[in-house]
């Protein structure tokens, strides 16, 4: 089975310089497809044309980080989330901006990737701020460290890592948003093409399989201090 992945979206999934896919999205899709009892092989593709390349039949299913929204599942059939963490909003640390609601961050420069549920949010609810997209958090990091962005909008683990990481060590965390359902969705499930049904089954099953037997834990605590795999709902 070839499994369709981004490689630009660190710790969930990343291309390292010698072209080694690791990550939490690699290492559960390798569990997944090791309690599925298939051979999986990942195939990288640019976050925006993902969709349309599964579609194509590049790969059979996409494991990258990809929020369940009503809008995507017009256009492919998702499992169940398999993880579910927060947005939030990183900023230079001497920033004036003190929280993350509109006014807060009214007349400031915010940078968010494209095409995801980030920036649906941003666009939606910072109306009074210029919301610049990019095509994957890596471009945005960089600008924000530069002095280019007055802050970025991500999700927290995402923002976490890098702030920990000595790229980041010119920014803090301004806050959390809380999700919004309609937009951010349930959480980050795994897209097939539609009327896959047989292999959405198989994909649950095995998510379920190893959230009992301890592989999810083993694999959320190489990454993450917390568990990932969030609330219901």
């Amino acid at each position: 089975m070839k499994i369709g992945t981004e490689g630009a979206y660190p710790p969930f999934n990343n291309l390292t310089a010698d072209g080694q896919l690791v990550g939490f999205d690699i290492d559960i899709a390798n569990a997944l497809c090791a309690e599925m009892k298939v051979t999986c092989e990942f195939v990288t593709q640019d976050w925006d044309g993902i969709i349309p390349a599964l579609q194509a039949g590049k790969f059979d299913a996409i494991i990258a980080s990809m929020s369940i929204t009503p809008e995507r599942a017009e256009k492919v059939d998702f499992t169940n989330k398999y993880y579910n963490t927060p947005p939030a909003v990183a900023a230079p640390k001497d920033t004036t901006i003190a929280g993350v609601s509109k006014a807060d961050l009214a007349g400031k420069t915010l940078g968010v990737a494209t095409s995801t549920t980030h920036y649906n949010y941003a666009e939606k609810t910072y109306t009074d701020s210029t919301i610049k997209g990019y095509p994957s958090s890596k471009e945005f990091l960089l600008d924000l460290a530069n002095g280019r962005l007055d802050a970025v909008s991500d999700d927290i683990s995402v923002l976490e890592g890098w702030l920990a990481s000595p790229d980041g060590a010119c920014c803090k965390l301004v806050g959390a948003i809380t999700p919004v359902v309609e937009i951010h969705g349930p959480g980050a499930g795994i897209a097939v093409r539609k009327g896959e049904t047989d292999l959405v089954n198989k994909f649950n099953a095995a998510i379920d399989a190893i959230r009992a037997n301890g592989k999810y834990k083993e694999i959320n605590d190489k990454y993450f201090k917390y568990d990932v795999y969030g609330g219901e709902g």
